[in-house]
């Protein structure tokens, strides 16, 4: 019973990290060396895109994409798709995709004269199933080791670990005082019944015995 209990806390615990890393923003120091737009046929990772830009009619099947390829100061390569995400979830209420495209657009730079950009984005990448982050802003970096400090991801998970803290107190007085000494009550119950049952029982047994002459 014990390994059950902490087999599902660390399910459910995964779960929730998992959850979280996702969708809080992440930022990048990259160099944008290209965009483009393609027409993504959606099939079973449909649920890591987002929803058809404001005003634009949706399609189950396809739709038109935004895309932005970078390279890190390391060298390495990562494409952000580009797309609103309205009034939906996660809430970032991005409606500007056009906006940042041509953005994005104007920071293009070589390896010989990189030009250095924060990229703001939530989502992961995987190759094996097309999934890619979804750019959420974008600005000039101050240079390739700029430190970035997640403030909103600190004051959030702060807040948010307050706030389970507080549920739990709340819930752990609520139990002592209410369901534990209803639980005692039950057991105590029960015990005395049973207490009454065998007593009755060995009565009833030495009752019997004396009618057998024993």
């Amino acid at each position: 019973m014990v390994y059950v209990k902490w087999a599902f806390r660390i399910v459910v615990l995964t779960l929730l990290v998992g959850f979280f890393h996702y969708t809080l923003p992440q930022h990048d120091i990259v160099r944008v060396t290209g965009t483009y737009e393609e027409r993504i046929d959606f099939g079973n990772n449909s649920l890591f895109w987002s929803n058809a830009g404001s005003g634009n009619a949706t399609s189950p099947v396809n739709r038109d994409v935004f895309f932005i390829q970078t390279k890190s100061p390391a060298d390495e390569v990562m494409v952000y798709r580009n797309e609103d995400t309205g009034w939906g979830w996660p809430p970032y209420f991005k409606f500007d995709t056009s906006n940042l495209q041509a953005e994005v657009g104007d920071m293009e730079s070589t390896i010989e004269a990189p030009k250095w950009v924060v990229i703001t984005h939530y989502g992961w990448r995987n190759e094996l199933f097309s999934i890619y982050p979804n750019a959420v802003d974008v600005r000039p970096a101050t240079g390739p080791d700029e430190q970035i400090i997640p403030w909103f991801n600190i004051v959030f998970l702060t807040l948010l670990a307050a706030l389970f803290w507080g549920m739990y107190v709340r819930w752990r007085r609520f139990r002592e005082a209410r369901i534990d000494p209803v639980l005692e009550d039950i057991e105590d119950g029960y015990d005395a019944a049973t207490d009454a049952i065998a007593d009755r029982s060995s009565r009833a047994s030495r009752w019997f015995n004396r009618l057998r002459g024993k």
